[in-house]
């Protein structure tokens, strides 16, 4: 098994007051015991885990010790460290999902989590509950969704200049489950999504999950690249893209090439979806147009679980009417549709959401005008613009790996998405997303802890490098050009370039 692999499968191992190498042994043996190091894996050399994982080398071996001790690994004269012992009998091995998600499966005291870019459960949302209709529903099973609530969908999108029919929506658990669900209908094993090469990590698992081929595109200053997208286009099944707030990086697709696209995908005959889940939270400037303004087969997938609150399952698809249909079969297989007290809780939300808009956009611009105040002035060699919209940073740390760095900060207390878990295909990446979703309180606490970090850590340079504006040459700036990372006062319109990687998956 590659360390970095093994690195996102510990997560967040070294919380707590064990010994390093006890808790490393420890998170070990639970992955070894539930089959997610399969019987007779080998094992990373103490070396490169101790590499990857900011440890000694002394911490890895003795790590190791404690697992041949305990029978459940071997070592072999000149062929390294193998698992022994078979996973417990009835356990199938978790498929590989996203370290983002272990950490949500992992919860730990006192550490501040900057994986998950959400807000915290809004003071309004009781009030809402209290006052929320719930009428007749019938036997309950509503898998398109409450027809108040589809109503309600249908016309947030004709406030937005697309006339839409609740017959072409499709209420879903979350955006995730929409994402799913598309997945499901669109693509079979060994088919191709094209995506932006740096996307929404929940987008990547559900359609590796069916089995399906990435086509990472790569990015510019202003969103996907046209003319690569292009290129790969006509070999794909579906186009998944987010235009607006770009997650990670916070680009907008200006409306002139969101046209391009559309018409692209359309001249291909290639299903396009719009997951415009972050348009809502601008900041600067006006809100960008979904996609589907320009082209009637657009798919477009919405939530209110950025906007409201993450706890509110409230996702869905607005596409044309025979493929909402698809879809709702689909839902009902899955759960036979979302919970209509929720979906009821829904309702009273958009009753509610030009008010509760303006509000989490305000809040959202002061936590976001913070935070970048103070990286700057604690860490300023990191490298990110502000951006116009959505809930996180796209920082470059500079010359450091971002996994390891990432590894190395939860000993001092915050959890850190790094670049590699927003990639379409592996990279060693210098990048983490920095959500500024917290309370200013957790915000300042997380960049006081992360400038400790960044003092203590061995693989920073903190000597600083020839990078005025993220402009540089070599290899080790390879990464300088994408999109959202330069200074403000240097952002311009790069080149699209793809990012470093060891391997394409």
């Amino acid at each position: 098994m590659h360390a970095g692999r093994l690195a996102e499968l510990l997560g967040r191992w070294s919380s707590g007051s064990e010994p390093l190498y006890l808790k490393l042994a420890a998170r070990l043996e639970g992955l070894v015991e539930r089959g997610e190091i399969p019987a007779d894996g080998r094992l990373p050399t103490e070396r490169a885990l101790a590499a990857e994982l900011a440890i000694s080398r002394n911490t890895a071996v003795a790590a190791y010790d404690v697992l041949r001790d305990r029978g459940l690994v071997e070592r072999r004269r000149g062929s390294g460290t193998f698992v022994r012992r078979p996973p417990r009998p009835g356990r199938g091995v978790v498929a590989e999902f996203n370290p983002m998600f272990l950490h949500l499966l992992d919860p730990v005291p006192d550490l501040i989590d900057l994986t998950c870019a959400a807000p915290p459960q809004p003071a309004y949302l009781a009030e809402v509950v209290a006052e929320a209709a719930v009428g007749d529903f019938g036997i309950g099973y509503h898998p398109s969704g409450i027809p108040a609530l589809r109503q309600a969908i249908a016309d947030y999108y004709a406030a937005l200049g697309v006339p839409t029919e609740p017959a072409q929506i499709v209420v879903t658990s979350g955006a995730q489950q929409a994402i799913s669900l598309l997945a499901q209908l669109f693509l079979r094993p060994g088919d191709a999504v094209a995506v932006e090469e740096l996307t929404y990590p929940g987008a990547l698992d559900a359609f590796r999950g069916g089995g399906a081929r990435i086509l990472g595109v790569p990015l510019t200053a202003d969103g996907v690249s046209v003319p690569h997208l292009a290129e790969v286009v006509g070999g794909a099944k579906l186009v998944y893209l987010v235009p607006a707030f770009q997650n990670p990086t916070g680009s907008v697709l200006p409306p002139h090439a969101a046209r391009q696209v559309v018409a692209l995908c359309e001249s291909h005959q290639v299903p396009l979806v719009d997951d415009h889940v972050l348009a809502d939270l601008t900041l600067d400037g006006p809100r960008p147009a979904p996609l589907a303004r320009y082209g009637s087969e657009v798919i477009s997938v919405g939530s209110l679980s950025k906007l409201i609150w993450g706890g509110v399952r409230i996702g869905w698809v607005r596409a044309d009417a025979r493929t909402a249909a698809d879809l709702a079969r689909l839902k009902a297989v899955a759960d036979l549709g979302t919970d209509v007290v929720a979906q009821a809780i829904g309702v009273a939300l958009f009753a509610r959401l030009g008010r509760l808009r303006t509000e989490r956009q305000d809040e959202l611009r002061e936590r976001r005008d913070q935070v970048v105040r103070d990286l700057r002035a604690a860490l300023p060699s990191w490298k990110f613009r502000t951006p116009p919209g959505g809930q996180t940073l796209w920082i470059r740390l500079p010359g450091a790996d971002s996994r390891r760095f990432a590894q190395f900060a939860l000993r001092y207390g915050v959890a850190l998405l790094e670049g590699t878990s927003l990639a379409a295909h592996e990279s060693s990446g210098e990048h983490i997303r920095v959500p500024f979703t917290l309370p200013p309180a957790a915000l300042s606490e997380a960049v006081r802890r992360l400038r400790k970090a960044w003092d203590d850590y061995p693989g920073a340079n903190h000597a600083g490098l020839a990078l005025s504006g993220g402009a540089g040459t070599g290899e080790g700036d390879r990464h300088a050009t994408f999109p959202a990372e330069r200074d403000d006062e240097s952002a311009g319109r790069e080149s699209p370039v793809r990012p470093g990687r060891e391997h394409l998956r």
